[in-house]
C-alpha cells in the first residue's frame, strides 16, 4: 500500500509542474529593449553622458523591456547567456552571506571556550574577529568536511528538551 501511495504522489507531483517560461513565452509582457518606443524615446531624451551610455549598454546587452512603460526587465529564466544578470549575483550574495555566518559562527565557538564569554560577545576582540573572517574565506569546503565528519551536528544529550 505505501508504494502504490509513494507511486500516485511521484505521479501526481511528475504531472503539476508547469514548463519554465522563456521571454520568448511573455512576448505580451516584454519586448527586445532596441525595439521598444517607450525606450528608444526614453534614451533619445537621455542627457548626454553617463546616461546616455547606460541606455547603449541596455540595448548592446540584448535586454528585455516592457511594452508599454519601455523599462528594463530582468528575466531569470536559467539560459546560460543570461548568467550575468541573475545567477552570478545570486551565488556571490549566496558565497558573501555564507562568509559572513561562518566567520561568525566561529568567532562564538572561539569565544565560548575563554573565561568570559559573554564579555567577549558584546565587547568584540577585533584581532580575533578579523583572523575569524579571514579564516572563513574557504566556508564552502569547511562546511562539507563538518557536515561529512558530523562535527556540524549536536549530540542529542546535549541538545535540551521542554518538558511540555
Amino acid at each position: 500500500m505505501k508504494r502504490v501511495f509513494l507511486l500516485l504522489l511521484m505521479m501526481t507531483l511528475w504531472l503539476s509542474f508547469a514548463p519554465s517560461a522563456r521571454a520568448e513565452g511573455v512576448s505580451n509582457l516584454v519586448v527586445p529593449c532596441k525595439e521598444s518606443t517607450a525606450f528608444l524615446q526614453r534614451a533619445k531624451n537621455a542627457a548626454p553622458g553617463s546616461a546616455a551610455d547606460r541606455f547603449k549598454k541596455i540595448i548592446d546587452a540584448d535586454m528585455y523591456c516592457g511594452k508599454d512603460d519601455g523599462l528594463p526587465r530582468l528575466i531569470a529564466d536559467g539560459r546560460l547567456s543570461r548568467i550575468g544578470d541573475f545567477i552570478l549575483p545570486g551565488i556571490l550574495f549566496l558565497y558573501l552571506s555564507g562568509w559572513l555566518g561562518w566567520a561568525g559562527r566561529n568567532y562564538l565557538n572561539v569565544v565560548k571556550k575563554r573565561e568570559n564569554p559573554e564579555y567577549n560577545e558584546i565587547m568584540i576582540d577585533v584581532p580575533l574577529a578579523v583572523q575569524c573572517f579571514a579564516g572563513a574565506l574557504l566556508w564552502p569546503l569547511q562546511a562539507a568536511k563538518e557536515i561529512l565528519t558530523g562535527e556540524i551536528q549536536q549530540k542529542d544529550e546535549s541538545v535540551p528538551v521542554s518538558i511540555r
